[in-house]
């Protein structure tokens, strides 16, 4: 037999739907004076997958990319089906190296990698053409609307046990 939800949670659970609305409404990064709605791939499993077999994407919106610790980081564009704009920032959310115009690539496991030119925590993948539009130079800074996990105090090496 079903039992009764008790009416204390009632008000909350019709909630539960809008809540994620609102806080992918948040979820935005600020580049050169431009605001970009993201989706943030914190996880090992989201940054594998990141923007694989997407068509297109709106030129207001990107995916942010947030590594465990920065380090030397590389992207390849596996079964990406539109060109982008890489964009790899430091620990204090500084752009550090760019990849800009990154066509799409047709040849599975053999698609180039495009690596970072130094340490990165964050990046950035904007449609093609972005940078060049917002003329970014390294050392432009990226700015993080709510939502968005910071790990620029994190240390560099998590500490062994």
């Amino acid at each position: 037999m079903h039992k009764p939800m008790p009416r204390a949670l009632l008000p909350w659970l019709l909630l539960l739907p809008l809540a994620g609305h609102a806080s992918d409404a948040m979820r935005w990064v600020e580049l050169g004076g431009r605001r970009y709605t993201v989706e943030v791939a914190a996880t090992e499993q989201a940054r594998t997958k990141g923007l694989m077999y997407r068509q297109s994407m709106a030129v207001t919106h990107g995916m942010l990319f947030v590594h465990p610790m920065e380090a030397p980081q590389a992207y390849w564009m596996k079964n990406t089906h539109m060109a982008l704009d890489i964009l790899y920032f430091n620990r204090a959310r500084k752009l550090v190296s760019q990849q800009r115009n990154v066509p799409l690539c047709r040849l599975g496991d053999q698609c180039p990698q495009y690596p970072s030119q130094a340490a990165a925590l964050y990046v950035l993948e904007l449609n093609a053409g972005q940078a060049e539009a917002l003329q970014l130079r390294d050392g432009a800074e990226l700015k993080f609307g709510a939502g968005i996990p910071l790990l620029h105090s994190m240390p560099i090496n998590p500490p062994t046990q």
